[in-house]
């Protein structure tokens, strides 16, 4: 009987359009998405450098390109996050335990609670027990230490808790944990069919 869902954020919730942010970049002159940029994103990811180190990380790779472009194409990746989602977590959290565990970094959130505003982003948050992002506890899926330190924290037990995201390698590592886990095919399923999986 599963009692606590953990869900991921980005294409679980909020749309992302990844292309945008790799098109906005080209646009400033990058090639190709490389190593260095790879680890600017890991390291920012887990709170491991400051905002102004990641920008200029970047400025670095594209000398042409000023912080604001940077920042645009950066938050190209956020889309849309409909209503329709929010009400059905809602409706979710008046049943189970609800808890956020996303990879992703201060710009990207702070971002989606200006263009989302107050009242939206406190609704969202307020459907979870706690909302844990990487840059705040210094972990990332799939790292096991990501989702041990939510099943620590809060006494969670593995068998009786649900695990959703969008990366197999996430939900693969979740399992090997012991959580029932759900792959959602992004473009093929959307998180408010979550009953027709018959998981809960």
């Amino acid at each position: 009987m599963i009692d606590t869902i953990i869900f991921d954020f980005g294409d679980i919730f909020i749309n992302l359009d990844k292309q945008a942010t790799i098109s906005g970049l080209q646009k400033l002159g990058m090639t190709e998405w490389n190593s260095e940029f790879d680890r600017l994103n890991l390291l920012f990811e887990t709170g491991d450098i400051s905002h102004e180190d990641f920008i200029g990380g970047f400025q670095k790779e594209l000398p042409n390109a000023s912080k604001e472009e940077i920042l645009e194409a950066w938050n190209a990746v956020l889309a849309d996050f409909p209503l329709y989602r929010l009400e059905f977590l809602q409706m979710l959290s008046k049943k189970y335990r609800l808890f956020l565990l996303s990879n992703t970094d201060s710009i990207h959130i702070e971002t989606f609670e200006n263009k989302s505003g107050t009242s939206f982003y406190s609704d969202f948050y307020q459907c979870f027990e706690k909302v844990y992002f990487s840059f705040e506890i210094g972990k990332r899926k799939p790292n096991p230490e990501a989702y041990q330190y939510i099943i620590n924290k809060h006494e969670l037990s593995p068998k009786r808790t649900l695990f959703v995201d969008d990366k197999k390698e996430n939900t693969d590592a979740a399992a090997a944990l012991g959580l029932h886990v759900w792959n959602l095919q992004v473009g093929k399923e959307d998180v408010v069919d979550l009953f027709e999986k018959q998981i809960l």
